[in-house]
C-alpha cells in the first residue's frame, strides 16, 4: 500500500514541478531585463502555486481512481504502464502545445492564452498563413521539447504503480483512506477551502501586471475558459448593425452635448471615497419595525447631502454591480464581464481616469478578493493598492465572507483620516473605494436589534458606516472629502417583490462630505449605477470621453433613464413608466412605457456586441 500512495504522491508532485517549471520561460522572455529584482521572481513563483496545484489535483484524478480500482482487483503491469503512459502523454501534449502557443502570443495578445484563441482557428488557413514561419518552427520545436520533457519526467512515476490488489480486509479500510485522499485532491482542485475558488485572480498579488500573469498558470487559464467561449455580439440581434448604431448614438453618454449644468463641489481636486453598500436595497432603508428605523444612519445622511431619489442597480449581483459603479459598464444578463480578465482589462473605470490627474487609488474589502476575479479586475483598470482579508490580522472572528463591517469601518475609517493628513502633504489627492460584506446571506452579525435576521444585520452594517461617516466628519479629513454611498444591487424586500421588477433594483446613492459646495437636496432625475462614473468625473472637470454608456446625470442635454439587466431580461426606467422584457421568451412582462422598450433592447445587444469586440 506504501507504494500505492508514493505513486500517488509522486503523481501531484510531479505535476506541481512541472507546471513551475514552465515559469522560467515567460519571465526570461517577458520579465527578464524590465527592472524586477529576484523577489519579484520568487513572488511570481509562490502566488502562481495555487493555480499549479489545482492543475495537479486535476490531472492526478485519473491516476487515482485507478489505484482505488487496483486495491480490489489485479491491473497487470503491462496493463497499467500502457494505460498510464498514454494518460500522462496526453497530458504532456496538451500542456506543451498550450504553454508553447501561449509563449508567442503573449507578446501580441498581452494576456495569457484562453479559449479565444479557439476563435481564430475556425479558420486554419487564415490562422496558418497569419503565422510567420520561423516564429511557427521555433514554438513547434518548443512543444516537441516541452512534451518529450514531461514525458521523460512522467515515466519513472509510472514504474511506481502497483497494480496488485489487496485482502478484502485490508483494502475495505483504505477505500476509505484513499476516499479522504480524494478530499484532499478536491481542495486542491477547488483552491483551498475559502468562499473563492480557484480562478486566475487567485495569483494577481502586484501593480505591475506582468508579474501578475508571469503568476498564471496557462493550462489552467485556457483548460477554464472553454466553458466561456461564446459568441457574444450574435446573442442578442434585436437590430441589424446600422441600426443598433444609430439608436445607441441617441443614448451614449460620451456626447459633445454631455456638459454638466452645475457644480456641486467647493474643492476642485477633493479625496474621493466610494462606498459599496451590500444588499442595501431601497426597499430596506425605508424600511422600519415597529416605528424604528432598520437604516436611520441612511435616512440622517439622505437628509444632509445629495440624495438621487431614482436610482437603480444595472445587476443583482455584486459583481456586476461593481462593473457599473466603478467602470461605467452595464451588466449582462448570462454573463459576468468580471469573470473575463481578457475583456474586462479595457474597460474604462474612475480609477484609471482618477489616476491620470494624480490620484492615488486603494480599493479595501475585508473578504476575499479573488471571489469572482475582483482583485484581476482591479488591478487591470487602475487601482494601485489593493487591501483585503489576506492583509489583515486583526483579533476578531471572522464569517463566512470575511471580517465584518464593524471591524473594518473601524480600520476603513482610521485609514481615510491617515490618508487625507498625507494627501495635504504631498498635494496628492486619492480615491479610496470600501465594499462593506455583513448585509450578505448567512447575515450572521454580532448585534441583536431585530428579529429578522436579513433586517438585523442591514441595520449593522448601516450603524457601523454612520459610526465611520460620523468619524470623519470630526476630523479635518472632513473639509477635503467627497463621499459616495451606493449599493451594489437591491434585494428581496419585502418577499412579495418578483426577481425582475423595477422597485427590486431600486437602490440608494447619496453624497456628502465637506467638499460639497451645495446644501442638503434630492435629485429627481432617473439613473442607475453606469451613470456615477460620467457624473463624478464631470463634477471633477475631468474628461470621460471613453464611458461610451455613462450619462451625466446634471447633463441636461441627455436622457434620464435606468436601465437593469436580470438573468435573460431587462427592465427600463424612467419619469414616463417602465417595461420588463424576457429576452429568452421574446415578450414584455410588463409594460406602462412602451417607447422604452427598443430603449432597452439597444443597451442589450450594444453591450453583447462591445464585450464581443473586446
Amino acid at each position: 500500500m506504501k507504494r500505492k500512495l508514493l505513486f500517488l504522491f509522486a503523481v501531484f508532485v510531479a505535476t506541481v514541478l512541472l507546471m513551475a517549471s514552465l515559469k522560467p520561460f515567460f519571465l526570461v522572455s517577458y520579465v527578464f531585463g524590465h527592472g524586477f529584482g529576484l523577489r519579484d521572481w520568487v513572488l511570481v513563483f509562490l502566488h502562481g502555486l495555487s493555480l499549479d496545484l489545482t492543475v495537479a489535483g486535476y490531472v492526478t484524478v485519473v491516476p487515482l481512481l485507478l489505484v482505488f480500482a487496483s486495491l480490489w482487483v489485479r491491473i497487470p503491469g503491462r496493463v497499467a504502464r500502457r494505460l498510464l503512459n498514454g494518460y500522462f502523454a496526453l497530458v504532456s501534449v496538451v500542456s506543451a502545445a498550450i504553454f508553447a502557443v501561449d509563449l508567442a502570443l503573449y507578446e501580441h495578445w498581452g494576456f495569457r492564452i484562453d479559449s479565444t484563441v479557439l476563435i481564430y482557428l475556425a479558420d486554419p488557413g487564415e490562422a496558418v498563413a497569419s503565422v510567420d514561419f520561423w516564429l511557427g518552427v521555433r514554438q513547434t520545436l518548443l512543444f516537441v521539447l516541452c512534451a518529450a520533457a514531461m514525458i521523460g519526467c512522467y515515466r519513472p512515476v509510472v514504474r511506481l504503480f502497483d497494480g496488485e490488489p489487496l485482502p478484502w480486509r485490508a483494502a475495505l479500510p483504505w477505500s476509505m483512506g484513499l476516499v479522504l485522499f480524494a478530499g484532499v485532491d478536491f481542495l486542491a482542485i477547488r483552491g483551498g477551502v475559502h468562499v473563492s475558488v480557484a480562478n486566475v485572480s487567485k495569483v494577481y498579488f502586484s501593480t505591475e501586471m506582468v508579474l501578475n500573469h508571469a503568476a498564471i498558470n496557462p493550462v489552467f487559464s485556457f483548460l477554464s475558459s472553454l466553458g466561456n467561449k461564446s459568441d457574444y455580439a450574435s446573442q442578442y440581434p434585436f437590430f441589424d448593425e446600422e441600426t443598433r448604431a444609430r439608436n445607441f448614438d441617441a443614448l451614449r453618454g460620451n456626447r459633445p452635448d454631455a456638459v454638466p449644468a452645475e457644480r456641486l463641489l467647493a474643492v476642485s481636486r477633493p479625496n474621493v471615497v466610494i462606498v459599496i453598500l451590500e444588499s442595501f436595497a431601497r426597499t430596506v432603508m425605508d424600511a422600519d419595525v415597529g416605528g424604528s428605523p432598520v437604516m436611520p444612519s441612511m435616512q440622517r445622511l439622505k437628509s444632509q447631502g445629495v440624495w438621487f431619489e431614482n436610482f437603480f442597480a444595472n445587476s443583482f449581483r455584486t459583481d456586476r454591480g461593481e462593473v457599473a459603479i466603478l467602470s461605467g459598464f452595464p451588466a449582462q444578463t448570462l454573463a459576468s464581464i468580471m469573470k473575463l480578465p481578457a475583456k474586462n482589462r479595457s474597460l474604462p473605470s474612475v480609477a484609471r481616469s482618477l489616476a491620470r490627474e494624480g490620484y492615488d487609488t486603494r480599493f479595501v474589502y475585508g473578504g476575499d478578493l479573488n471571489f469572482t476575479n475582483q482583485s484581476s479586475y482591479m488591478y487591470a483598470t487602475g487601482w494601485k493598492e489593493l487591501f483585503w482579508q489576506k492583509d489583515f490580522s486583526f483579533d476578531a472572528p471572522t464569517s463566512k465572507w470575511g471580517y465584518d463591517d464593524r471591524v473594518m469601518c473601524e480600520w476603513f475609517g482610521g485609514r481615510v483620516i491617515e490618508w487625507c493628513d498625507r494627501a495635504r502633504e504631498t498635494g496628492r489627492p486619492f480615491l479610496a473605494g470600501f465594499l462593506t460584506l455583513s448585509s450578505h446571506a448567512p447575515f450572521e452579525v454580532p448585534y441583536d436589534k431585530f428579529a429578522d435576521r436579513e433586517l438585523n444585520a442591514m441595520a449593522f452594517t448601516d450603524e457601523c458606516v454612520g459610526r465611520m461617516i460620523e468619524r470623519w466628519k470630526a476630523s479635518p479629513a472632513w473639509d477635503d472629502l467627497l463621499v459616495v454611498l451606493v449599493a451594489d444591487h437591491g434585494f428581496p424586500y419585502p418577499k412579495s417583490l418578483v426577481y425582475n421588477e423595477p422597485l427590486r433594483h431600486r437602490i440608494p446613492m447619496i453624497w456628502t462630505g465637506g467638499a460639497l459646495a451645495t446644501p442638503p437636496r434630492a435629485v429627481d432625475e432617473y439613473a442607475s449605477q453606469i451613470d456615477l462614473c460620467a457624473t463624478l468625473l464631470g463634477q471633477l472637470g475631468i474628461a470621460h470621453d471613453d464611458f461610451e454608456y455613462s450619462k451625466d446625470i446634471f447633463a441636461p442635454a441627455l436622457p434620464k433613464f435606468a436601465y437593469y439587466a436580470f438573468n435573460e431580461g431587462f427592465g427600463v426606467v424612467d419619469a414616463s413608466g417602465h417595461v420588463v422584457y424576457d429576452a429568452a421568451a421574446g415578450r414584455v412582462l410588463d409594460e406602462t412605457a412602451p417607447g422604452l422598450l427598443d430603449i432597452g433592447r439597444t443597451m442589450l445587444q450594444t453591450t453583447y456586441v462591445d464585450i464581443g469586440r473586446r
